[in-house]
């Protein structure tokens, strides 16, 4: 090779270390960013795996603040403690705050207001837009939770009169669909009661004592509100029968009807506060919630009969443009053993149906296809629950 070949070749080899230097950067540089990013996973995995391995945190009540430290009352067992708080947040701390405290009684943090909790887990209706005449074939359940519940409220002095007291609270069982909150808004709408309505459900909490925390929020709320009815729907969440199981959540939830079973004890029956109940599992119900005292009334809501079917079908039909055809005692003997709410499902697809034949008018047609539509998706349901059992 001349010395010019070779003073190229040199250079061209040259060119190539510097590419291959080049990837092995690009290398280098892409490999310490992939450690970086592990690294900080590692760091995160390792927090989270320190948080679950840390004990439960249970909630409580700061009572007093004191040079000592803080009197901490635990929801539950009302049991108080006088313990330590770091700096960081005894310098937040006010009494009368919620926090979380461990097992040793620490106080791990600062929750947020009760005011918070209610606002989430309470619907509150400063009347509903509910009558008695809304509400069709349940005369006769009607006319007992109005004793139970109306009267004392706006007819206390008789019963002082009298010298009885009235029903603690009423509780309304039976099948879906038949009525049962209805028949709790109508009372508070005759009453101009305020109107606090909790599904048991939302009594499970998160936190330990929580629950119990939220029931005793129920009727201090109501208390703020009166004239007020408590309308508790799913009650079976909260007060099924009791069982020996020792795991946490049943004890919660067994803790959250016990506060119930006291709130309604400590209750004023010539109070302006009434509380009525609903499940769907009477059978599942802790007999120490039945007991007279608690729910004196025990109401049954049943699937309305022919008539009540036929009335049904008028309250929901008096603003529908309906065509002489419709015959609604034929309509309520041919379905049987449907409830309320299917009533007025049947009624609102008759009207699409019209809808969807651009009509204004619905016929009798449009009802008769309207249940055959709703018995076809309640099999289908059927199905698809039998597919996955």
């Amino acid at each position: 090779m001349t010395p010019d070949e070779r003073l190229e070749a040199l250079r061209e080899h040259f060119r190539e270390i510097v590419q291959v230097n080049e990837q092995l950067t690009e290398q280098l540089d892409a490999a310490r960013d992939r450690q970086t990013d592990l690294t900080d996973e590692v760091d995160q995995l390792e927090r989270e795996n320190e948080t679950l391995k840390t004990s439960s945190l249970y909630i409580a009540t700061a009572e007093e603040l004191t040079d000592d430290g803080v009197v901490v009352k635990q929801h539950g067992n009302n049991q108080e403690v006088l313990t330590e708080v770091s700096p960081s947040i005894r310098d937040g701390l006010e009494a009368g705050d919620r926090v979380a405290i461990n097992d040793s009684f620490g106080v791990k943090q600062i929750l947020d207001p009760e005011t918070d909790a209610r606002a989430q887990a309470m619907q509150v209706d400063g009347s509903p837009e509910v009558s008695y005449s809304d509400i069709g074939g349940l005369e006769e359940q009607i006319r007992e939770v109005r004793e139970a519940v109306e009267e004392p409220l706006i007819n206390a002095d008789q019963f002082r009169e009298v010298g009885i007291e009235p029903p603690s609270g009423v509780l309304l069982h039976g099948p879906p669909g038949t009525g049962k909150t209805m028949l709790a808004k109508a009372v508070a709408n005759e009453t101009d009661a305020t109107f606090i309505k909790m599904a048991g459900s939302e009594l499970v909490r998160k936190f330990i004592g929580e629950g119990a925390r939220l029931v005793r929020d129920l009727f201090e709320l109501a208390a703020e509100r009166e004239p007020a009815i408590i309308f508790i729907d799913e009650i079976d969440a909260i007060a099924a029968k009791r069982t020996e199981s020792k795991t946490s959540g049943d004890a919660e939830v067994q803790r959250t009807m016990m506060q119930l079973l006291s709130e309604m004890d400590g209750f004023d029956d010539r109070g302006d506060i009434r509380i009525i109940a609903a499940t769907n599992r009477f059978d599942m119900l802790d007999r120490a919630i039945l007991r007279p005292g608690r729910f004196d009334r025990l109401i049954e809501v049943p699937n309305p009969d022919v008539e009540g079917r036929k009335q049904i079908f008028q309250i929901h039909t008096r603003n529908m443009n309906v065509s002489d055809d419709v015959d609604f005692e034929a309509l309520a003997e041919e379905i049987k053993d449907a409830s309320g709410a299917d009533v007025k499902a049947i009624c609102t697809e008759a009207g699409m149906f019209a809808i969807r034949d651009d009509r204004t008018e619905v016929t009798m047609a449009d009802f008769h296809n309207a249940w055959e539509k709703i018995q076809q998706e309640e099999t289908d349901d059927e199905e698809v629950s039998r597919t996955f059992a």
